[in-house]
């Protein structure tokens, strides 16, 4: 299929960006690198007056660790390869280096952007799972304001955010790795490259367990726990498995579901422990 009829504008730096969501309302839609948002115009379920393609904004393109507040800011227009290919990834935010290697092909992380994925809230996407279970932000810029959303506000349903529609994902922001701190991630899908099935991802420290679980619920689940092990942890994941409510699909089952939260689950956990 091909998109319904749109008119396009190439935004030269943020505020241009803003004035054209500010005036074009529900019937404008963000492109960056467009690998989501170019199939969903194809299929036509979703049919923008106007596209305001951010991707050669400069003041957009940005990948920066700011120390003192203990986050790595990555801005609108910068791919998801610019922040995977850090020489220092894996001492600034380990998970996220753990959680590149599952999405999609080098060839779509080289054009698809990171905020892109967490502005498309796809709940099998692998950044919106490791952006929650970090605990990290989402910062959203109209012309009139700016404001600071957890991802755990952020991520509303499957393809839904608490964006305004005249608002910019201007940015988001993963925490630091803090000392004591060690991560995981892994997923099941049914070739590499495809969405997952089940997505975990696990923070451990000496006394607690974060788990986060993509794939199943309608987005990331995170669950804070106590350090726990044996019994006590195979029981802990089996009530997790249950409470996201997995459901049949043309793809797996429930039952498969559930037992891939609690397989994977374990995984991670015993990979970061």
């Amino acid at each position: 299929m091909k998109p319904s009829q749109f008119s396009y504008l190439r935004a030269e730096n943020t505020e241009h960006a803003l004035d054209a969501l500010h005036h074009g309302g529900p019937d404008a839609r963000v492109m960056a690198g467009g690998q989501s948002l170019m199939a969903v115009l194809n299929m036509r379920l979703s049919q923008p007056r106007w596209i305001v393609d951010v991707s050669s904004t400069e003041d957009l393109n940005i990948v920066e660790v700011d120390t003192a507040a203990g986050f790595l800011l990555v801005k609108a227009a910068a791919t998801q390869g610019s922040v995977e290919w850090r020489k220092t990834l894996e001492q600034e935010v380990p998970l996220l280096r753990q959680t590149f290697p599952y999405i999609s092909h080098f060839q779509i992380r080289n054009r698809g952007t990171v905020c892109g994925s967490i502005a498309h809230a796809d709940p099998s996407a692998e950044l919106p799972l490791a952006l929650t279970t970090l605990g990290g932000d989402v910062i959203l810029r109209s012309k009139k304001k700016k404001r600071v959303l957890r991802a755990d506000e952020f991520f509303q349903g499957m393809l839904m955010t608490a964006r305004e529609p005249n608002e910019l994902v201007e940015a988001v922001r993963f925490p630091l790795r803090k000392p004591g701190q060690r991560f995981a991630f892994s997923e099941f899908s049914a070739r590499h490259g495809d969405f997952a099935l089940v997505a975990c991802a696990a923070v451990v420290t000496d006394d607690s367990i974060r788990i986060g679980v993509g794939g199943v619920a309608d987005r990331p689940v995170v669950e804070s726990l106590p350090k726990l092990e044996g019994d006590d942890l195979r029981s802990a994941l089996n009530d997790l498995a249950w409470k996201l409510g997995a459901q049949d699909d043309a793809h797996v089952s429930a039952t498969h579901r559930r037992h891939l939260v609690r397989h994977l689950g374990w995984k991670v956990i015993q990979e970061a422990t």
